[in-house]
C-alpha cells in the first residue's frame, strides 16, 4: 500500500494514509457487508418535512432503526409536474453530502442543465462500499432514497445516475451491481471496482449500466483501479478501442460491452486522488485541464435505461 499522505475531505487537513486505510485500498474485514440480499429489508418511513421545491432541502428518513440524511438540490423553476433526471453524488471518507456538493459543483451544473441532485450522507461519514467503510445497509438506504425521489419528486426512473469520489466512487460500482434495474450509468472518480466481490464474475449488473471512470496516475490506488477496469471488462465482455488524447496527457478509452453498455476510462497521468476540474483545496485538481463534472453530465445525458 502507498505510504504518502493522502488528501481527504476536511479543509486544509492532511492525514497520513496509515490512519486512512478504509479510504479506498485496504480491507479491514470487520466492516465488510454480509453480501447481496442478506440484509433485512424494512420499509422506509416517509421523510420528515419533505416538500418538493427548487433549491436545497435536507431530508431525514428512518432506515433500519436509524435516522438517515440526504440533501436534495432542485434547479430553479422545478415543479413535480416535470420528470427530471436524477444524479446521486456520493462523498469520500470521511465527509458528508455538503462536502460532495462543494467538491463537485453539481448544484451549478443541475441549475444550468435542469436535473435533480441527491447527496446521501454515509453513517459516520462513510459508506459501506466494496472494501469499506462501515456496516450500514447503504445500498438499501440509497435505493429507498431513490425510490422516494422518483415517487415524490417525480425523478425520471429511466434517467437515474450515480457518481462519487474515493469511497463514494467505490459505492457507485456497488450500487450498479446491487440495485438492479435502478441506474442507467455511473461515473466513479478516483474510486474503483475493487475488493473480493469484484473478483467474482457473477458480481456484475443484471441490467446494463454504462460506466465512465477517472483514474489519476499519481493516485496510490491507481493500480487497484486499473485492475478493476480489467475485471469489469472481462466480466462484461467489454472490447476497448485505442486510447484517444483528450487534452495534455489525459486520454480516453472507450469500450463496448456484451450487454450493450459502455465502459469509458479517463486516465490522467498527472493527477492524484482528486476530482479533476474542481477548485476545492482538499481534493480538487485543476491542472489537468479536464472538468469531470462537465464530462460526467454529458455522459449521463447520453444514456438512459431502455423501456421495460
Amino acid at each position: 500500500m502507498p505510504t504518502r499522505p493522502l488528501r481527504i475531505a476536511a479543509p486544509t487537513l492532511l492525514i497520513p494514509l496509515a490512519l486512512l486505510i478504509p479510504l479506498a485500498g485496504c480491507d479491514t474485514g470487520s466492516d465488510k457487508d454480509d453480501g447481496v440480499g442478506k440484509s433485512p429489508k424494512p420499509s422506509a418511513s416517509r421523510p420528515a418535512e419533505e416538500t418538493p421545491r427548487p433549491g436545497d432541502q435536507k431530508v431525514t428518513m428512518a432506515w433500519q432503526g436509524k435516522q438517515r440524511v440526504y440533501t436534495v438540490h432542485a434547479p430553479p423553476g422545478y415543479t413535480p409536474t416535470r420528470s427530471l433526471p436524477l444524479v446521486v453524488v456520493m462523498h469520500p471518507y470521511p465527509a458528508d453530502g455538503a462536502y460532495a456538493a462543494q467538491l463537485t459543483g453539481f448544484d451549478a451544473k443541475a441549475d444550468k442543465e435542469g436535473f435533480l441532485v441527491a447527496y446521501p450522507d454515509g453513517m459516520d461519514q462513510g459508506y459501506n462500499a466494496l472494501i469499506c467503510c462501515g456496516s450500514a445497509d447503504d445500498v438499501g438506504f440509497i435505493g429507498a432514497m431513490t425510490k422516494r425521489l422518483v415517487d415524490t419528486w417525480k425523478a425520471d426512473p429511466r434517467r437515474v445516475y450515480a457518481t462519487g469520489i474515493s469511497n463514494g466512487g467505490d459505492m457507485a460500482f456497488k450500487l450498479a451491481v446491487e440495485l438492479p434495474g435502478t441506474l442507467a450509468a455511473i461515473a466513479p472518480v478516483s474510486g474503483g471496482y475493487i475488493g473480493p466481490d469484484a473478483q467474482k464474475p457473477t458480481y456484475t449488473p443484471k441490467t446494463p449500466v454504462s460506466v465512465a471512470t477517472f483514474i489519476g496516475g499519481g493516485d496510490g490506488f491507481a493500480g487497484d483501479f486499473e485492475r478493476g477496469v480489467t475485471s469489469w471488462s472481462e466480466h462484461l465482455g467489454c472490447k476497448a478501442g485505442r486510447p484517444k488524447k483528450v487534452t495534455g496527457t489525459t486520454t480516453r478509452t472507450e469500450a463496448k460491452c456484451r450487454d450493450g453498455s459502455e465502459l469509458v476510462t479517463y486516465r490522467l497521468p498527472d493527477m492524484g486522488h482528486n476530482w479533476p476540474g474542481s477548485k476545492d483545496l482538499t481534493m480538487g485538481e485543476t491542472a489537468t485541464g479536464v472538468n469531470a463534472t462537465d464530462i460526467i453530465w454529458e455522459f449521463f445525458a447520453a444514456h438512459q435505461k431502455s423501456a421495460s
